[in-house]
């Protein structure tokens, strides 16, 4: 027994270890394949990048945000790597059934460490096997996290963790059972009940047994690393150690998520020159080489959980976007077609090979076939992205908010969006008639420049405006930048002017821009137009930046002698893809403001005093986080606590709420693009808010607020909500109880509240 087991284990652990060696230096190759970052995005601060990987391993913190899969993963993970030295005594075992590790073999706290570690890991795996079982696809179907996930390679992985984890509590025993251990000893906490039982054999049948013991850790251990050695695809098994260079990686050194702003275009690691590009400049993503590597680092990194899938609005209502299965197939083809391009193979941007046949010579077959599919392309197109998975996505974040080993699916995703948008025209046509308003009037809805203060006709009180009633914003606290949406658009107008009430009856200074601004941009970045972002984003900075009284030079910079600090430019939004834009994207354009919602605003005020809530506002209410204010930019309180001074309102929450907010639908520039698969997303979230039987349901963003008022309006009418439920924004909200009642005219929410209709959606 002893000899079979000593060369059983040797012969794999040799097979095992090469083949590992060879699979690390495979995917080092592999990753190399992808494009350059920009130098430093992926490697500034070092020490807090460390900082970062040492929290988010030990702490599990997305992971732990899961309850009980949180502690069972971490005691796995854990488990992992603090018990290879019992593979190190299971090796010494084959040759002397007593050997125990010099020093602190027999060091009981080494010893007790071991077994609960070992026994928690063994509780921990049989959890996760049973979570996968309650939460398998054939009990929930499409709702199942794990709906597309590899079962097989999942099996193989839990059932290893299984074996190693009863062999080890199985040697503890026979090591108590070969040392003497005749009654109970605190060093074998958990196994003593196996000492007990193996002490009445045989010394020659307890050695025995401990070479098959040691030799079934041993095997276990090296079969798995043979195996995904010769499938470095398999994400449920290299995720182990993927995912501490790709946390390392991430966009942000301090943690945070890859959400807020987009990154600038590159090519070939340089970001691109929009008013001269480079004849060999490669814009958007058509080919799985042209991700960066950290992007391709990403695909092979996806342990298949599933927890974006089950966030993903699209998902949830019925589209064939899933974040998982987009990343799934992403990581599928490119391995499949490493082969050749390792081989030197490629296209160029015009279709030709970049290697000859003489180079090709030796590549697979079906690496070869797999390079002829296109990137984004229908089934009978045999494209890895199906078009339709591309334009499903409203950026909406909760797929890189979950995903515990910091996968940056969003910015992916438009990067093949860029491609089609730029290279390809092929997107949405709805959408076109968006971009091609925002190129002649400067604002989604192709209304006149001159619209944008029609609003000021609607308040009894003085809006100053900068170019006309004040020279620069000097005089002013706060530039109230009121957006495409607050000035044109007639639901989001309601909330301008209760903000604007607001701040005059606060008493904060702030003046408004003269109407010559533009749309900031975001709905043609999330689309995919870049040029567009850019021409609209530089227009602003320019005229944001003249506002502030710096001075440009010839180029439109900023002279260094009139630049101001950023917290003299101070900017509040009511929109948060406003606020998203100026203020995290817009200083890629040399526009560094402070920018603030305005629900912060509102709240320091209230807080203040300067703003005190006293008429009743009766009735329940439900708030829906907006994905920019939400995830993307971590502002949750202010608007809660806004909600919480009005006095004689129930606050109830959502299910889904804050970091696992369900979006409105409107995000990725789908506010302009139709919902033709599945459930509308907006209904998804409005039979999730009514579900309460609210009086009001409240938000802070113009976009939710178009979205919600469509499907509740739409419900009335059906008689599916009350005729009574109002959608409001958090401002009319607290203007409503700041303002005395001066007529008979009820407070928001209050029973009998006549209200009219809304009108229709303008898009």
């Amino acid at each position: 027994m002893q000899l079979a087991a000593i060369i059983v284990s040797l012969v794999l652990a040799v097979v095992g270890v090469a083949l590992f060696a060879r699979a690390m230096a495979q995917i080092y190759r592999f990753v190399r394949l992808g494009q350059n970052v920009p130098t430093g995005t992926r490697t500034d601060r070092p020490g807090q990048r460390r900082w970062t990987l040492f929290r988010e391993f030990l702490g599990h913190t997305r992971l732990n945000r899961w309850g009980i899969v949180g502690a069972a993963h971490w005691f796995v993970a854990v488990g992992f790597f603090t018990l290879v030295l019992t593979l190190v005594n299971a090796f010494g075992q084959l040759f002397q059934a007593d050997w125990m590790l010099p020093v602190i073999g027999e060091w009981a706290p080494y010893e007790v460490f071991t077994e609960l570690v070992g026994v928690l890991t063994t509780l921990g795996i049989l959890t996760l096997i049973g979570i996968r079982q309650v939460s398998h696809p054939r009990l929930m179907g499409r709702k199942s996290r794990f709906a597309g996930s590899n079962f097989g390679q999942a099996y193989f992985v839990e059932a290893v963790i299984l074996i190693i984890g009863l062999a080890i509590l199985t040697l503890r025993g026979l090591e108590g059972a070969l040392h003497g251990v005749d009654g109970y000893e605190a060093s074998y906490p958990v196994s003593y009940p196996l000492v007990a039982a193996f002490r009445g054999l045989s010394v020659s049948a307890v050695e025995n047994l401990v070479y098959l013991f040691a030799m079934i850790k041993i095997g276990t251990s090296f079969v798995w690393m043979i195996v995904v050695s010769l499938n470095t695809d398999m994400g449920v098994a290299w995720h182990r150690f993927l995912a501490f260079p790709n946390i390392w990686f991430k966009r942000n050194a301090d943690g945070s998520t890859a959400l807020g702003a987009l990154q600038p275009m590159t090519s070939g690691g340089r970001p691109i020159d929009f008013t001269d590009p480079g004849e060999d400049d490669v814009f958007g993503v058509s080919q799985v080489e042209q991700f960066s590597w950290k992007g391709l680092l990403d695909f092979s990194t996806c342990t298949e959980c599933g927890r974006c899938q089950s966030q993903c609005p699209a998902w949830n209502t019925g589209k064939p976007l899933s974040p998982k299965l987009l990343i799934m197939s992403l990581r599928d083809h490119a391995h499949a077609k490493a082969p050749y391009l390792l081989a030197g193979g490629g296209k160029t941007m015009e279709g030709e090979e970049k290697a000859s046949a003489e180079q090709l010579t030796g590549v697979p077959a079906a690496a070869l076939a797999e390079a002829e599919r296109p990137l984004i392309g229908t089934l009978e197109e045999n494209g890895v992205i199906d078009p339709d998975v591309l334009w499903s996505c409203t950026t909406c974040g909760a797929c890189v908010e979950q995903c515990p080993v910091d996968i940056e699916h969003v910015d992916h995703i438009v990067d093949m969006r860029r491609y089609q948008v730029m290279i390809e025209s092929a997107f949405p046509s709805e959408a076109g008639t968006m971009l091609k308003n925002l190129e002649k009037k400067g604002n989604p809805w192709g209304l006149a420049k001159k619209q944008r203060l029609e609003w000021l006709k609607e308040v009894d009180f003085e809006v100053p405006v900068v170019g006309r009633d004040l020279e620069d914003l000097a005089e002013v606290e706060y530039l109230y930048w009121v957006g495409c949406a607050g000035a044109l658009e007639d639901r989001a107008k309601k909330t301008t002017k209760a903000f604007a009430e607001l701040l005059h009856i606060a008493g904060v200074k702030f003046a408004i821009m003269g109407g010559d601004e533009k749309c900031t941009g975001d709905s043609a970045r999330r689309l995919g137009n870049e040029p567009l972002f850019q021409e609209l984003g530089m227009e602003n900075v320019m005229a944001l930046n003249t506002a502030f009284g710096e001075e440009l030079d010839d180029d439109g910079q900023v002279t260094e002698e009139s630049r101001k600090p950023k917290s003299a430019k101070k900017i509040v939004a009511t929109c948060p893809h406003c606020l998203n834009t100026l203020g995290n994207e817009y200083p890629q354009l040399g526009g560094d403001y402070e920018v603030i919602h305005h629900t912060q605003l509102l709240q320091h005020l209230v807080d203040e005093g300067k703003l005190i809530p006293v008429t009743p506002v009766e009735g329940l209410i439900t708030y829906h986080d907006p994905c920019y204010l939400g995830r993307h930019n971590k502002i949750y309180t202010p608007p809660r606590e806004i909600i919480g001074k009005v006095p004689g309102l129930r606050n109830e929450e959502m299910h889904r709420h804050k970091e696992r907010g369900f979006c409105c639908g409107a995000g990725g520039a789908r506010m302009w693009m139709e919902e033709r698969i599945g459930k509308r997303v907006n209904e998804e979230r409005v039979d999730e808010a009514l579900a309460l039987d609210p009086d009001i349901v409240s938000t802070a963003c113009p976009f939710c607020l178009v979205m919600l008022t469509d499907s509740v309006n739409g419900k009335k009418n059906d008689g599916k909500a009350k005729e009574t439920v109002q959608v409001v924004d958090v401002a009319q909200l607290l203007l409503d109880s700041v303002k005395t009642p001066v007529d008979n005219r009820p407070p928001i929410g209050s029973a009998g509240t006549h209200h009219t209709p809304e009108p229709q959606p303008t898009k």
